[in-house]
Formats: C-alpha cells, structure tokens, sequence
C-alpha cells in the first residue's frame, strides 16, 4: 500500500504544464512585477545594513529571477515562439546584473570598504532592474501576455 503512494509524483514534480490562461499570465506578470519592487527595494536600503543588505539584496534577485521562470512557463507555444529571441535577451539581461553581485565579491576581496561595495551593487541591481522591468513590459505587450483570446 505505502509503495504505491510512493510511486505518485510530488506535487513539485507533476507532469502537467502551467496553464497558459490569461488570468494565469496575470498573476505571473504581477508577481514579476512585484519581485522588482522588492528588488528595488531592497536595494534602496542595502547600504545601511552592509553584508546583511548584500544578502537581503541577493535574496530579492533570486525571488524575481523565480518569478520571471513562473511567468515564461505560463506562455503558450505561440508566444514562445515569437518572443524566442526577446525572452533570451530578458534571461541574459538577468545574467548581466547577476555579475554585479560577483564584483560585489571581488571588490570586497580587492580591499574595497564594504558599504562603497555595497552602494555600488546596489546601484548596479536598481538601474540594471528597473531598464529590465521596462524591456520586460515591452515583449509582454508585444506578446499579448494576459490578454486572453
């Protein structure tokens, strides 16, 4: 009895998609939407907090990187496939900023004062977020995410 119950797939691990439902799409692109604000925000107030606001800012990236993965895996086969190219700028976009995070890490080890290294990522994340955000609202305009049929 127990090994069958074992043999059912975790709820993480079902083999059903996302729906690509409009309202779906909504709620992706809000969280999206959402995550950049608290990106934003932690980034604002990172400097008074040094290794901790590095860590609170770290943190935010990574729920905004999350949700925009929720927000792709709720796109149908058609915006996909229109926004291929535009969607990996997106991804790539991400990387990008992520790097500032890494030369958060080599200017500290360079003998950098942490919270200059800390103002300088913060700055970095915020503008590289906010012109992400923009792009991001762009394609999925162009993209119809949301709209419904």
């Amino acid at each position: 009895m127990l090994s069958a119950l074992f043999a059912l797939p975790a709820a993480g691990q079902w083999p059903f998609p996302v729906p690509a439902t409009p309202g779906a799409q909504r709620n992706a692109l809000a969280a999206v939407r959402a995550e950049a604000k608290r990106v934003d925000n932690a980034a604002r107030v990172a400097p008074n907090y040094g290794a901790q606001g590095w860590g609170n800012v770290w943190q935010s990236f990574q729920g905004l990187r999350q949700a925009y993965s929720a927000l792709k895996s709720t796109m149908d086969p058609r915006q996909l496939a229109a926004g291929a190219n535009e969607l990996a700028e997106l991804d790539v976009g991400l990387d990008i900023i992520q790097e500032a995070f890494a030369n958060y890490q080599e200017n500290l080890a360079a003998g950098q004062p942490e919270r200059m290294a800390v103002r300088s990522l913060c700055r970095v994340v915020q503008e590289g977020s906010a012109l992400w955000l923009q792009e991001l609202n762009k394609v999925c305009g162009r993209l119809h995410v949301g709209w419904g049929a």
